[in-house]
């Protein structure tokens, strides 16, 4: 895509299920683009240009959201999504700092979720599922779950509307069963409002 010339844009639709990588680098250089990609500070998508953001630490709080030097204060006292948080203090769990914005060409923002991986004593692999933040007035079920969102899907018209979701979620997140024994991952992922051609998800790495 070249900016002064929109006849080659690729909108979502075009896209398809086409997948993107997006890189958050400190200059729009080859040599800025590979250091992103050593230090694994990027994200894939299903296919839209999404925007999601990623810092975790021991010591954010959740107002840290709504600052006016967010990225900054994520790199001074965090790491960024790709890297490795070690040193825990004593009673510390690691907290998250996420931020998502949609395509300007695509659908609204269902959920934004945590997917918390770790290996057990024995070996095992554990799994969990976090709804960190979500649109609208929904309320957690008595399983803890987020309902969904709905759909404006128009099977006829082959159309959806953005009458439900939200253009951007940000939210904070705690690890509520945090062990500093165990091995331990966090995966950010992000979902958008049911389209037209499959509900695509975003995620983080």
């Amino acid at each position: 895509m070249t900016p002064d010339d929109p006849t080659d844009d690729q909108t979502h639709e075009q896209a398809l299920a086409a997948g993107l990588a997006g890189v958050w680098a400190r200059d729009n250089t080859r040599e800025a683009l590979w250091d992103a990609m050593k230090r694994k500070e990027v994200f894939a998508t299903t296919g839209t240009r999404m925007r999601v953001r990623v810092f975790a630490g021991f010591d954010y709080v959740e107002e840290d959201l709504y600052r006016s030097d967010f990225a900054r204060h994520g790199y001074a006292n965090g790491v960024p999504m790709g890297g490795d948080l070690t040193a825990a203090a004593d009673g510390e769990a690691p907290s998250l700092l996420i931020a998502a914005l949609r395509d300007p060409d695509g659908a609204n923002l269902d959920r934004i979720q945590v997917v918390k991986g770790w290996t057990n004593a024995d070996g095992s692999a554990g799994e969990q599922v976090y709804d960190v933040a979500w649109s609208g007035d929904r309320q957690k079920n008595a399983d803890g779950k987020v309902p969904a969102v709905g759909n404006t899907v128009d099977i006829e018209t082959a159309s959806y509307s953005n009458s439900i979701g939200a253009p951007i979620l940000s939210g904070y997140w705690k690890d509520p069963d945090f062990d500093p024994e165990q091995h331990a991952f966090y995966y950010v992922r992000v979902l958008e409002i049911p389209t037209r051609w499959w509900r695509s998800q975003r995620a983080l790495i």
